[in-house]
């Protein structure tokens, strides 16, 4: 009985562990990343190996290298083609992850985040905010990432209480500013 525990254990961390890697990707994510254990603490964990389903609850935090998952509740299943798909939630739920080679992180938040591997897409569902260290910060009540086409979507609720900022998509765009220029070197100028 204790071997099937431990069988249902770590066929949900892997199921865990492959749609955090999976939905990381979508945020530009570090790659060393996947190569790294996925820690996951919860006040507890319940699996049904038969319906491929992995439940997590209480106080959930998973952690994957540079990768954090705060959220109340984790549950990841798994179809017969493999795929998995993902739904944390929170109030809110969490993520905070490390952008690929810029030393930069990228968090988001929603009450509900979803991934699912066989579409290639991630989901943000009310309250729904991504923001990156450069200052970028984009809000609404629903935003989609395909990572596929590498194209985001953010909609506004249509229940706008007339406060003129409510029911609205909104979006901090931060300047880029360039790359400092390095002077030539001596040597390499123009001798008239």
């Amino acid at each position: 009985m204790r071997r099937t525990g431990n069988k249902a254990r770590a066929a949900a961390a892997l199921a865990l562990a492959t749609w955090c890697a999976l939905a990381t990707a979508t945020a530009s994510a570090e790659r060393a990343d996947r190569d790294k254990p996925v820690n996951i603490e919860s006040d507890s964990l319940i699996a049904d190996e038969a319906k491929k389903v992995a439940a997590f609850e209480g106080k959930v935090v998973l952690t994957q290298g540079s990768l954090i998952i705060r959220a109340d509740r984790i549950v990841v299943q798994q179809d017969n083609d493999g795929f998995q798909r993902g739904v944390a939630t929170g109030k809110p739920a969490r993520f905070r992850h490390k952008r690929e080679g810029l030393g930069e992180y990228i968090d988001g938040e929603a009450l509900r985040i979803e991934y699912d591997t066989g579409a290639d897409r991630v989901e943000f569902f009310k309250g729904a905010r991504l923001r990156r260290d450069s200052g970028d910060d984009i809000r609404g009540d629903y935003i989609s990432y395909d990572a596929r086409t590498e194209r985001f979507t953010v909609k506004a609720s249509n229940e706008a209480s007339g406060s003129g900022r409510e029911g609205r998509v909104r979006a901090t765009i931060m300047p880029k500013k360039p790359a400092p220029q390095t002077p030539a070197s001596p040597g390499t100028g123009r001798q008239d």
